[in-house]
């Protein structure tokens, strides 16, 4: 377990932070109590910790896994590091960088962070009000402005201030998500003069008017015909609403009789159509279990029929005083010497063709970081580097409460229940690398068909906390496989429903199996 002298909170700013457009922004963050920061890690981060603002580390700024929109836009205020505050300059600010953040302060194995919210604002056009021409008994007036951002408000006043309400109101944007606006008014009153359209940015609650002279000859004149015409289309309306009464009610009664045998008819059809399904029933549910051992969600220990279980893990010490093997146990010794780097090993031998598998028992502290899956055995595996397939790591893992695959960027896993042992499946073949839970069967997470080359090494890493992982050994392997039906069940349960009665190598009580492993450090 790790031990710190210190802990800390970190806090954002209490409101969001507007930025006006083309202009800069700050982005502040703060440890309480306040300390030193300047040798610890430091992160700027949108919606996932792989979509990275700005990274600051080791006393310099890391730039490799940086969004590439924020690329020579940010830099790092240094002036109240040693005081525990740091903030983040985003220069000519753009409507992209419109939304949630989150800063990261890190020490050691502890960190902690917090939310703060950046508002894009930008002024537009001045409106520009015309004259379209009459309308019906009024005048219909036409506002259009551009360039705004976030969406504008239009709002419609004579000269008392009196607000009118608008006949219609569109907006759209355009490629650099700014927004324009198309507002009409339909004027009735001949005496209103000059009508105002104000556009206004609800976040600097700002706004931008412009007024315009209606002259009364501009009205539509009043005809005395109106009065009279409006009663005869009243009378003409009640007379067609009775005629529609009575030629409904017919039309109803009619539809009533049709849709009974409609009805009969579809029942017939059913019944006939289920005794054809209840004699193909046997057949389709035989084929799927034949033919379905691939997908996902079916059976894992069904599945590894169709692979061979790995046995290139024997015994030995990976890294000096971190990671210890011994009897396919894999456990953190000394975390607070390494409490920067990522400690793993790898299995002995490499795959390079064929169906394999293997699985690992977990006991692991609620504060603790690991992974395992597979990955090349070229790639770099010193301090805290990054692992994700497009670096040749096929891996899920932990950090804290939280189960997450490392796809670019990477997906969490948020419907998986606590893991306790972990079969990995490496078809090298077909490119595919898939997790189960071998307590219940159940599918954890399947990688996107990839085309390996080289060898690929079961891999194991832990970075903090209590943990420990053993390799589940092949004599012991699983017993109570569910066997071949005579009788099908439904064929929903073939591919979905949790085995009944399922077991692992690692045994019911958790104990070691009795077989000698060596892991490759």
């Amino acid at each position: 377990m790790f031990v710190f002298t210190e802990q800390f909170q970190v806090v954002g700013p209490r409101h969001s932070i507007v930025a006006v457009l083309g202009e800069d922004a700050i982005l502040p963050c703060a440890l309480v109590p306040a300390m030193n920061a300047e040798n610890m890690e430091l992160g700027w981060f949108r919606s996932t910790l792989s979509q990275a603002v700005f990274i600051y580390w080791n006393q310099q700024e890391q730039t490799e896994e940086q969004m590439d929109e924020y690329r020579g836009r940010t830099s790092l205020v240094k002036d109240f590091l040693s005081e525990g505050q740091a903030s983040v300059h985003i220069h000519k600010v753009q409507v992209s960088d419109n939304g949630m953040y989150t800063c990261f302060f890190r020490h050691g194995g502890f960190y902690e962070e917090a939310d703060l919210e950046v508002k894009v604002a930008g002024m537009g056009s001045d409106p520009q009000v015309h004259i379209e021409g009459p309308e019906e008994d009024g005048v219909r007036v036409m506002c259009k402005a551009s360039g705004w951002f976030p969406k504008p408000q239009v709002q419609w006043r004579d000269l008392s201030g009196k607000k009118f309400p608008a006949l219609s109101e569109a907006h759209s944007q355009d490629t650099e998500e700014l927004f324009s606006v198309e507002a009409t008014l339909v004027v009735r009153d001949s005496s209103v003069g000059d009508v105002t359209c104000s556009v206004l940015n609800p976040v600097l609650g700002q706004e931008k008017a412009m007024a315009i002279y209606i002259p009364e000859p501009f009205f539509p004149q009043a005809s005395p015909w109106k009065p009279a015409f409006a009663v005869i289309l009243t009378m003409l309306g009640l007379l067609l609403l009775g005629a529609s009464y009575l030629s409904t009610k017919e039309h109803s009664r009619r539809m009533q009789v049709r849709q009974e045998k409609e009805h009969l008819w579809r029942l017939k059809e059913e019944e006939q159509q289920a005794k054809e399904e209840a004699l193909k029933a046997i057949d389709q549910r035989k084929e799927a279990y034949l033919s379905a051992w691939r997908k996902a969600p079916l059976y894992a220990d069904w599945r590894k029929e169709q692979f061979q279980a790995y046995a290139g893990i024997t015994n030995g010490v990976a890294v000096a005083e971190v990671i210890v093997t011994t009897l396919m146990h894999l456990t953190l010794e000394d975390p607070c010497v390494f409490r920067d780097e990522k400690c793993s090993v790898l299995g002995l031998e490499g795959i390079t063709s064929g169906r394999w598998y293997w699985e690992v028992k977990i006991e692991n502290a609620l504060s603790s970081r690991w992974t395992l899956g597979v990955c090349r055995k070229d790639v770099k595996r010193k301090g805290n580097y990054p692992e994700s397939s497009q670096r040749g790591f096929w891996v899920m893992g932990k950090v804290n409460k939280s189960y997450f695959a490392l796809t670019n960027p990477e997906t969490w896993l948020s419907s998986v229940q606590d893991l306790f042992r972990v079969g990995v499946f490496l078809d090298y073949s077909e490119g595919e690398v898939s997790f189960y839970n071998m307590i219940d069967g159940s599918h954890i997470f399947s990688f996107p068909p990839a085309s390996f080359s080289g060898a690929l090494f079961p891999y194991f890493m832990i970075m903090y906390g209590d943990v420990t992982m053993t390799v589940c050994s092949k004599e012991s392997g699983s017993e109570g496989l569910p066997e071949p039906l005579n009788n099908f069940p439904p064929l929903e349960e073939t591919l979905s429903t949790p085995m009944e009665g399922f077991s692992s190598g690692c045994g019911v009580d958790g104990a070691p199996p009795e077989a000698e492993s060596l892991l490759l450090p």
